[in-house]
């Protein structure tokens, strides 16, 4: 979907912004690019636009040299969201997230219902908000239309570039929650700047950690923890990382005697004293087998989901002792008490018999 190859970006005051980028960001796919300011996170998301413009190298969406596309057309085609939401203070909310569509020549009517799709897609709704002035939302909702704004067209490409840095910590775990589940629904491809470790990790299907221009790590969340290539990442994350802001995958035991095929089920080849996580044949979640009966109403975890936001849930179950850890549908693996205590002992050391 997008493709940075080679690209390399040097100011005429000879600042070598970025160098030697080569990055592919996959249809439907959330890339977060995180560093040290000046490392050329957001100098890279702006060449995806042409807002900057490469010094060499190439961009391509879908496999078309971004720079042979109309301009107007390439940016009414790329969502953009900023840290500076920038709507129009005198437009209704309505009519600022209209702007791109009624430019594109949509029809009134596809606008109208279109509006109305978006606001109650955020949680906003359409008979409230959409006559309402900017200056009448919270900041956590302004964002939210600067989201949707992006969204409008609907494009294929999002670009993010540090949008819930100013807002409130609640607003924006809030905010970083609704993007998510959004993304669930829209499957857009999303590149998103960040200088929040946290952030990076909790949204990025992959994290590109950026230095001095380059790319030092592009991983999943769960490698760059468990496997830092340098000592740099090692610092990067450790400095940033909460043991507690952990990903429950990352922790989760995948190769669990306790998972049970349902083919294994059927036939009854289990022991009926013990707890079973059970899975089709393609490894999809069925439910959990306890005394002999499949009870699908288990608490199972997203594979994303922090480690004090599991233990909050995992603390409201007096009887349940194994959870399944879902992705997509599918079974990762299975968590359990002991499996945390071993983790956070793992993250801890001990000084003289006090905690460090």
């Amino acid at each position: 979907m997008i493709e940075f190859d080679k690209v390399k970006k040097i100011y005429p005051d000879g600042t070598e912004a970025i160098r030697e980028f080569s990055l592919k960001v996959q249809a439907g796919e959330i890339v977060t690019l995180i560093g040290p300011s000046g490392c050329g996170k957001t100098t890279a998301m702006k060449m995806v636009n042409r807002l900057i413009e490469p010094t060499a190298g190439d961009i391509y969406i879908n496999e078309q040299k971004v720079n042979s596309y109309n301009i107007h057309e390439l940016r009414w085609n790329i969502g953009y969201v900023l840290q500076e939401i920038a709507l129009f203070p005198h437009m209704t909310i309505g009519e600022n997230i209209s702007v791109v569509p009624e430019m594109k020549k949509w029809k009134g009517k596809k606008v109208k219902k279109r509006i109305d799709e978006l606001l109650e897609m955020v949680g906003l709704d359409p008979t409230t908000y959409q006559k309402r002035m900017p200056r009448e939302l919270s900041g956590g909702q302004q964002q939210r239309i600067g989201v949707v704004r992006a969204l409008a067209a609907d494009p294929d490409i999002i670009l993010m570039d540090e949008p819930f840095s100013a807002l409130d910590p609640i607003s924006r775990e809030q905010l970083q929650t609704d993007i998510k589940t959004l993304q669930k629904e829209i499957k857009k491809t999303i590149l998103f700047v960040t200088h929040d470790m946290d952030e990076a990790m909790a949204l990025g299907d992959r994290v590109c950690l950026m230095k001095d221009g380059e790319i030092v790590q592009l991983d999943t969340p769960q490698q760059l923890i468990l496997n830092p290539k340098t000592e740099f990442v090692r610092n990067f994350i450790g400095e940033r990382k909460s043991p507690w802001q952990t990903a429950v995958d990352v922790i989760c035991d995948p190769l669990s005697s306790h998972v049970l095929t349902k083919e294994a089920f059927e036939q009854g080849n289990f022991d009926q004293n013990v707890t079973y996580i059970v899975t089709d044949r393609n490894n999809m979640y069925e439910g959990v087998v306890s005394k002999g009966t499949i009870k699908p109403e288990f608490l199972t975890l997203e594979n994303d989901l922090p480690l004090y936001k599991a233990t909050a849930l995992i603390q409201q179950q007096d009887t349940q002792h194994l959870f399944p850890v879902i992705k997509q549908g599918k079974l990762i693996g299975v968590l359990s008490n002991k499996k945390i205590v071993e983790y956070l002992r793992s993250k801890t050391t001990l000084e003289n018999g006090v905690i460090q």
